[in-house]
């Protein structure tokens, strides 16, 4: 069901992502692997100037629990000076996913509020943009936790 899932939101995403036409850094949209805490995919888009939409479909499995997320990020970018192809940023976004407990096998579903500050390098000469960041998040139910673990990079397709 995972899979079936995952592979639904990465249409969706790839279909959004056909259509944009804004150019926000020296690529438009991107497509590729988040690794780190959790590790999924991660599709960017722009919307204009230097505004970016991030979409993450996280998995991460312990010996506890396992759980899915799907988080979107609206992220404003900055160039660093002397450093072509090289930019900061920062956003803030919301995720919505399951946690299954492996100790008495429940199932539950969550929301947070999630923030992101990271860099982001496109190559010049090639199809490639890695990024570095951390996305620290505030679960609001069905408790309230914080959790500053999302640190990731992700290696991406740039179209």
């Amino acid at each position: 069901m995972k899979k079936l899932f995952t592979m639904m939101c990465l249409t969706v995403i790839a279909t959004i992502g056909l259509y944009s036409t804004s150019n926000a850094q020296s690529y438009r949209n991107a497509i590729g692997g988040r690794f780190g805490t959790a590790n999924g995919v991660t599709f960017k888009t722009t919307l204009g100037d230097n505004k970016m939409l991030d979409l993450i479909a996280n998995f991460r499995s312990n010996d506890g629990y396992s759980y899915f997320r799907v988080t979107g990020l609206y992220e404003i970018y900055n160039p660093l000076q002397g450093a072509p192809g090289l930019n900061w940023y920062y956003g803030i976004g919301g995720s919505v996913g399951s946690r299954k407990w492996k100790f008495d096998d429940t199932n539950k579903a969550y929301i947070s509020l999630d923030g992101v500050v990271g860099l982001d390098y496109k190559f010049a000469d090639a199809p490639i943009n890695l990024s570095l960041d951390w996305k620290p998040a505030i679960e609001l139910a069905p408790s309230t936790e914080f959790d500053s673990s999302g640190l990731g990079l992700s290696v991406r397709f740039t179209f």
